[in-house]
């Protein structure tokens, strides 16, 4: 059975990185009960899921813009300092998101704004933090230290959601909030503990060139290449987050509470693909692994369409019996990804030159970000033609057909080895 646990050696053995791991930990559950919090203020303020949608809007585009220029300047200059720097952003917009809370200010406008600017932070600082990991572990521990970071994405993302919804019905939005910049704080604390961690090579100047530089030597790297293609192949067409309130509604039964436990499903899903990812930091032809791993996620989405279709289309009311074969697929699903996602980040950080990681880095923080929310425009759409389930399934079928294209156009990625890193 120990085999089959996460190799915790990245943790016993550098302590910037537990440092670092602890820090994200607490970073990503503090955050998300900022980000349940804030959709239930926005929508407890306005009684309108358009006004909630528009949160995702906002967030965007600062996102991406600083995704990008944040690679950069994490290329540029030291990652810890443009951690650090970064962080104090993000805590700031916190504490002014608490501040307004608990001054009662009611304004939906204000709560925008300060999301956006937290978009802007984490569009900088989750390029910075990345590109710290190759430089304080032994390049073999990479694979078991990205499966050790799904732990805390997969724990952030089921409980956050969950705890935030029991604060705020019991000691309101302001205690929340406030939980958030707590463990901000300590956070923080455990950047600061980090070594000066400055660029190796020339330092170039950050601008719109020096991010031009990131896209171009990405398209002559097709093995990296292709970590960001088959993501995008998931994330866009077999992300089903956009329907899951119908699903529950018309098939499922259960309402909210059983569309918020089907997304709950995948971060459990997540959290047990880092636990059980001991195999995973053994695996030698990692590009293998990834595409198996996406058109395993493919293949449980597919399932999921599946049981939706199976379970019919009405309004049951009470959650049916087709809600735990749903939600099995989904924490199927979120395993898979888990998998994905940290051979892809292993790959990404193993092949690419110190001097571009920030960079890569900042355009892989746009594809996990973005790609999801395209992939709830493509989701949508196709349920009003086809109806949720149909969706679904034509989703997940689109994913592995994806694969085995992006296969057939670049076979070497499948040869890809884990020992001997090319990018």
């Amino acid at each position: 059975m120990r085999r089959f646990l996460a190799d915790t050696t990245p943790l016993t053995e550098s302590r910037d990185f537990r440092r670092l791991w602890t820090g994200q930990l607490l970073s990503i559950l503090g955050s998300q009960l900022t980000v349940t919090a804030v959709s239930l203020q926005v929508y407890d303020l306005t009684q309108s899921s358009f006004h909630v949608g528009l949160l995702g809007f906002v967030a965007l585009v600062p996102f991406v813009a600083a995704g990008l220029y944040g690679g950069a300047i994490a290329d540029a200059h030291d990652r810890r300092t443009v951690a650090i720097a970064s962080s104090a952003l993000l805590w700031g917009t916190s504490a002014l998101i608490a501040l307004q809370a608990w001054l009662r200010l009611d304004s939906v406008l204000l709560i925008y704004v300060l999301v956006a600017l937290q978009a802007l932070g984490t569009g900088i600082n989750m390029p910075a933090r990345s590109s710290i990991i190759p430089r304080i572990i032994r390049p073999e521990l990479l694979t078991a230290a990205n499966a050790l970071n799904m732990i805390t994405f997969g724990l952030g993302g089921a409980a956050g959601p969950l705890l935030a919804g029991a604060l705020v019905a019991t000691v309101g939005y302001g205690w929340t909030y406030t939980i958030d910049v707590v463990t901000f704080t300590v956070a923080m604390w455990a950047l600061f503990r980090l070594p000066p961690i400055p660029p190796e090579g020339q330092v170039r100047r950050v601008g719109l060139r020096s991010v031009a530089e990131g896209f171009t030597f990405l398209s002559t790297r097709p093995n990296i290449r292709m970590t960001f293609l088959v993501d995008l192949a998931a994330m866009v067409f077999a992300m089903p987050r956009a329907v899951l309130p119908a699903v529950a509604a018309l098939a499922l039964g259960g309402g909210a509470a059983t569309a918020g436990a089907l997304l709950a499903g995948i971060a459990v899903g997540t959290f047990l693909g880092g636990l059980f990812s001991g195999p995973v930091a053994r695996i030698r032809w990692q590009g293998r692994g990834v595409e198996a791993s996406v058109v395993a996620w493919g293949a449980c989405i597919l399932a999921f369409g599946l049981v939706v279709l199976a379970a019919g289309r009405g309004s049951p009311g009470a959650a049916t019996w087709w809600v735990v074969p749903a939600f099995a697929c989904m924490v199927a699903a979120g395993a898979a990804d888990a998998v994905s996602a940290a051979l892809r980040s292993t790959i990404l950080q193993a092949a690419t030159p110190d001097a571009m990681r920030g960079r890569l880095q900042g355009v892989f923080t746009v594809v996990v970000g973005g790609g999801p929310r395209i992939g709830d425009v493509f989701a949508g759409t196709a349920a009003g033609w086809l109806g949720e389930g149909w969706a679904i399934v034509l989703g997940g079928t689109l994913c592995i057909a994806l694969v085995g294209v992006l296969h057939a156009a670049q076979p070497g990625f499948a040869r890809y080895d884990a020992r001997r890193p090319v990018p």
